[in-house]
């Protein structure tokens, strides 16, 4: 009995991160890795209850919450929109479709300077730099799906009599909704990435905040409490995504049965 769940234990995916943990645990302890260099996993998960009890995390959490959700919002929006433009005319495309290329090759990290000297040091250059990078994936594949629709249908289509309107949203946008939830998913996660140094700018509050007062005081442990939040706030974004595909696309055909 002990010798199948070992052996289920050496086949589950979780059994490198627990011994990962251990390895981590028991060097901590011996004084292998000093507690100013990496806090071991147990110190972690008491300065993280503590942190829960004083309500220190969740307020900040609050913050990072919502600039994370404000700049998505409107970086999805955007490419939402671009995306219509440039995948439905060709017109649409030759006007969008250069300057997104060409947005596509800055670096969005490499623009914090010019957003500060635009915006200041408050919220508004965290959400425009989330916002920012968070545009380009949404159209990028909302577009591709667009122009990736099915002749076949839309002929269909139009032997029926649906009017262009129609055609667009009974058929091209369903046809494309695939590829905008894939795009959907980069943007969280891209959107995620960038908060982290979007949050180091100037800020009072939020998780980049507990951050920076971490580092002053060498708080390791805060440091990974963080990074384990930043963490979780990217695998439940991309489970949510997946969660919506799942119940969007039930008509979509799968390889892999459940």
């Amino acid at each position: 009995m002990s010798t199948r769940i070992l052996a289920r234990l050496a086949r589950s995916r979780w059994s490198s991160p627990l011994v990962l943990l251990v390895v981590w645990e028991l060097a901590s302890r011996s004084g292998l890795i000093p507690e100013r260099t990496l806090a071991a996993p147990s110190a972690v998960v008491a300065t993280l209850w503590a942190m829960l009890v004083s309500g220190e995390l969740p307020q900040n959490l609050l913050v990072s919450f919502w600039r994370v959700g404000l700049g998505l919002s409107i970086g999805v929006a955007a490419g939402v929109v671009l995306a219509l433009v440039a995948g439905l005319s060709r017109q649409g495309e030759a006007a969008v479709d250069p300057i997104m290329q060409i947005k596509r090759t800055i670096p969005t990290l490499a623009l914090t300077p010019l957003f500060i000297v635009w915006f200041g040091i408050g919220e508004t250059p965290k959400v425009a730099l989330i916002a920012f990078a968070s545009m380009f994936p949404v159209y990028l594949n909302l577009y591709s799906g667009i122009r990736g629709v099915d002749v076949r249908l839309l002929e269909g289509a139009r032997s029926f009599g649906l009017s262009q309107a129609e055609l667009i949203w009974h058929v091209i946008l369903p046809g494309a909704l695939p590829a905008l939830l894939t795009g959907l998913r980069y943007s969280l996660s891209i959107a995620i990435l960038v908060l982290v140094v979007a949050e180091q700018i100037n800020a009072s509050a939020g998780l980049g905040y507990l951050i920076n007062n971490a580092r002053d005081f060498m708080r390791t442990d805060i440091i990974v409490v963080c990074l384990m939040v930043y963490a979780v706030l990217g695998l439940g974004a991309d489970a949510l995504v997946r969660t919506i595909e799942r119940r969007a696309l039930v008509w979509r055909p799968s390889l892999i049965k459940a």
